[in-house]
């Protein structure tokens, strides 16, 4: 695994006025553990993104701080809703010794012979997996090799994944992860759409005359004829 080491430094600077901060280019942090309690913290903004890009919610940090070394990792990162920058970061110091949780991204790879043949199109079921692991064990990203998708609706479940030594997975063995899906053409999709207004239309048709002649059942039931009308009432 790839050694990914970042500088920081302890902040006094706390609510609104870290805005400053921000604009010099420091990232406000924290950093939390079992046996720590939580430290405000600077990280250089573009050195955490540099990181960050490589590690993910995944990867294990070493966290230099007044020249002691955390191992940490990720846990969670605050973005602007509408700039997507990155406005806070939180650490988790973990024990070397001690296996974590965590989801870790799946990325595909290789191609499905039947979706280059546009036969079919790749439909991603799901994107991460949770296992447990040491955090040196920690995989950053597992891979998915979508080339053995030879034939519509085949599809890989988690049980079909390579997993690295050392790392249990946690989530379902029979979800699945990637499947084939068969290609539907515009001209299909249009068919389609036409066929099921027809089918509307010809039901409210349907529904219409039933109707009308419900009414005229009811109309003609009403009325009293005329010999009826003519004889006398029991006494």
């Amino acid at each position: 695994m790839k050694k990914h080491t970042l500088k920081a430094q302890k902040r006094e600077m706390l609510g609104r006025k870290v805005k400053k901060l921000r604009q010099q280019g420091q990232l406000p942090a924290t950093v939390y553990g079992k046996k720590l309690e939580s430290e405000n913290l600077l990280v250089s903004s573009m050195d955490f993104a540099k990181v960050f890009a490589e590690t993910g919610l995944t990867g294990l940090i070493e966290l230099v701080l007044d020249g002691s070394t955390k191992p940490v990792l990720v846990h969670h990162v605050q973005r602007h809703p509408v700039k997507d920058s990155i406005l806070h970061v939180e650490f988790h110091q973990v024990d070397l010794k001690e296996k974590v949780h965590a989801n870790v991204p799946l990325v595909f790879v290789g191609e499905s012979p039947v979706v280059v043949q546009k036969q079919g199109v790749l439909l991603s079921l799901v994107s991460e997996i949770e296992v447990e692991a040491l955090p040196t064990d920690l995989p950053e990203k597992i891979e998915v090799d979508v080339s053995v998708l030879a034939e519509v609706d085949q599809e890989l479940k988690v049980s079909d994944l390579s997993i690295p030594s050392g790392v249990t997975v946690l989530s379902d063995s029979t979800v699945g992860v990637v499947k084939v899906g068969a290609l539907v053409s515009k001209a299909a999709e249009e068919q389609a759409a036409q066929e099921a207004a027809a089918q509307t239309a010809t039901a409210a048709e349907e529904g219409a005359t039933a109707g009308e002649e419900g009414a005229k059942t009811e109309e003609a039931s009403s009325e009293k004829k005329p010999e009826d009308a003519a004889k006398p009432e029991a006494k």
